[in-house]
């Protein structure tokens, strides 16, 4: 293999290590905003189970027992 194909070769690996490197970069970037995006979502979720939830184990005390028993 003569320099010249070497070389050709080597430019042609590096074209496409660059461009598998631009669509990596943009991948994790959109996973980024996906995980902030779901992130900032479990926490507004989060509140209004808070809100939802009995504030103690004694709220629930005052709850008549199921109908099963």
């Amino acid at each position: 293999m003569s320099d010249t194909q070497r070389l050709d070769d080597l430019e042609s690996r590096i074209a496409f290590q660059e461009d598998t490197l631009d669509t990596l970069n943009a991948i994790v970037a959109r996973q980024d905003m996906d995980i902030q995006r779901l992130t900032s979502m479990v926490k507004a979720l989060s509140g209004q189970v808070k809100q939802l939830a009995p504030a103690s184990p004694d709220d629930l005390a005052d709850e008549p027992p199921p109908p099963h028993y």
